[in-house]
């Protein structure tokens, strides 16, 4: 009998024993795979099982948590929806999280080890923090400025601060409601449809996600680069460029819009926006200086994040002359989203060096304890402080007396220079409309604010549409804006 009982014993400590391997085995070795299976649903029901938390402009948020009572609790909503869907992006119980939604998904769903009181603490407890908040760099009023001056049409603002990189706008248009996305009911299904479905691609952030092609805006980089190089060493020195100037090597010949271009000075150039001038100077720098000042203030960065990814902006390195030419000018393959045009500005406006930009400000825990800030940055050098002086002077000049006279605001310093991009099979597209500035309050000690506007506007007439028309009274709206601040 008592050998019965002590096999009885030994078989069921090997049960417990083996029941023991197998929760380690569950619980530890397997726990990863059984946490992704799409089949099980309790981090799904956990993750909206809480308020998620709030993403802030002007410290009040813009987002928010309601509760539906359902299996998945919280659903998302948002304040003034089209105003900061570039910006916050959505986050769908469906589709997923973009744009800060997602760059900062770990804080706001409180899934961040750096929301945790102790170090491990959540993994020991099984406890799930509440959802941070993310304080965003962005100003209201030259938000709103932005999107009040676009006014629907198709295109784009980015404004930054100069001295910081801190983005104090950024706007698409036309836009969409975030809130559209939030649940998993049918009508998120037909909104998703919808919104892919529309040709003017609401859900698309064209202010750093879409590239264009630059135009006369990137004349500021062609003359920086010349400058830098020495191919010019005097503003107001002829440039002895023909008008019209025929493109290295070809039988084609390079215009200007308006008369009184040939062998004008750098200034009178870059006041009036001479193509054969800069086109020239193109070729004179050579591609590799060229290339090297693009690089310089942001071209052809592929890791640029704010925290979100921005499309990379494109100098073509691989060109012959004519092709050349053609880039200084902003046009062949030379590419640009409106924050690195905005990067271009700053430069001028910041002494010759590209702050890297961000969105960010710092991020909290649900009590307002930083969790995180945005921390020293680094810095492009895209030219010398000398040429950067002469840069100013010459978009001031712009602005006081050549195409961008829309942009002028009493009592402020403003630079800025137009520019109208052709695009489409044999430029049959409507020119995009760009203006970039920078401006200086009458009591300020620098450039406070630097804006890149691009306006799409399919539906204007080819005649009406303009850099200094169209996109520099937006650009002094939102500078105004910032400046009033």
């Amino acid at each position: 009998m008592t050998r019965c009982i002590k096999h009885a014993a030994l078989f069921c400590a090997l049960l417990l024993l083996a029941l023991l391997v197998n929760i380690t085995r569950v619980q530890v070795v397997q726990a990863q795979r059984y946490d992704d299976n799409t089949a099980n649903r309790r981090q799904v029901i956990a993750r909206y099982g809480q308020p998620r938390g709030a993403i802030l402009v002007g410290d009040r948020p813009v987002t928010g948590s309601a509760d539906t009572g359902e299996q998945l609790r919280y659903e998302r909503t948002y304040k003034n929806g089209p105003l900061y869907a570039p910006v916050t992006g959505f986050a769908s119980q469906v589709y997923g999280t973009t744009f800060l939604e997602h760059a900062e998904d770990g804080i706001l769903s409180g899934t961040d080890p750096l929301l945790s009181p102790f170090p491990l603490w959540n993994d020991v407890t099984r406890a799930q923090n509440a959802g941070g908040d993310v304080v965003t760099t962005i100003d209201p009023a030259a938000q709103q400025a932005a999107y009040e001056g676009l006014g629907g049409r198709k295109g784009a603002v980015a404004a930054v601060e100069p001295s910081t990189g801190r983005i104090l706008a950024l706007v698409s248009a036309p836009s969409y409601d975030p809130a559209a996305l939030s649940g998993n009911g049918r009508s998120v299904e037909r909104s998703w449809r919808r919104l892919n479905r529309d040709p003017d691609k609401p859900m698309l952030n064209r202010a750093v996600r879409q590239t264009y092609p630059p135009g006369s805006t990137f004349k500021v980089v062609t003359a920086a680069a010349a400058l830098d190089a020495g191919v010019v060493t005097d503003l107001d020195e002829p440039t002895r460029s023909p008008d019209p100037y025929r493109l290295p090597g070809t039988s084609t010949a390079l215009t200007n819009e308006g008369d009184g271009c040939a062998d004008v000075s750098l200034r009178a150039a870059f006041t009036w926006s001479c193509n054969t001038v800069f086109a020239k100077l193109g070729v004179e720098v050579g591609v590799t200086d060229l290339a090297t000042t693009a690089d310089g203030f942001g071209f052809n960065d592929a890791g640029l994040r704010i925290p979100f990814s921005v499309a990379r902006s494109t100098f073509d390195r691989h060109v012959d002359k004519a092709q050349l030419a053609l880039s200084a000018i902003g046009q062949y393959n030379t590419r640009a989203t409106p924050l690195q045009m905005a990067m271009v500005a700053a430069a001028v406006a910041g002494g010759g060096q590209v702050p890297a930009p961000y969105l960010v400000e710092r991020t909290t825990t649900a009590h307002g304890t930083t969790v995180a800030t945005s921390g020293v940055r680094s810095r492009l050098r895209a030219m010398s402080p000398s040429t950067a002086v002469r840069m100013r002077e010459l978009m001031r000049d712009v602005v006081e007396r050549g195409t961008g006279t829309n942009a002028a605001i009493p009592g402020a310093t403003v630079g800025g220079k137009t520019g109208t991009a052709q695009h489409g099979v044999g430029n049959s597209g409507t020119p995009y409309a760009w203006f970039i500035s920078w401006a200086q309050g009458e009591r300020d000690v620098e450039p406070t604010v630097a804006v890149a506007v691009v306006v799409e506007d399919a539906s204007a007439d080819r005649t009406d549409i303009s850099g200094g028309g169209t996109a520099a009274p937006i650009a002094r709206a939102v500078m105004e804006a910032v400046l009033g601040g």
